[in-house]
């Protein structure tokens, strides 16, 4: 699931969202708009604090890969 959908699938998702990674919600919403990018640490926060439904993958399509090689279970 992308964050987008995420945090629009219920009341206050956003800023719950926001305080348990340490974020104010204006710059959660800068990262869901892609103003701002997301770090890998926020990364792995992001898919903690929801339980897995947004991952790593959903993310950083582009490099999760390489940032997190283990993840990679393709061949195995």
């Amino acid at each position: 699931m992308d964050l987008k959908s995420y945090i629009s699938s219920g009341y206050g998702k956003a800023k719950e969202l926001a305080s348990e990674i340490g974020v104010h919600p204006s710059f959660l919403s800068q990262m869901v708009g892609g103003d701002r990018s997301i770090s890998p640490e926020r990364c792995v926060l992001i898919e903690r604090a929801t339980n897995g439904a947004v991952t790593r993958k959903d993310l950083r399509p582009n490099d999760w890969a390489d940032i997190w090689p283990e993840l990679n279970t393709e061949g195995v």
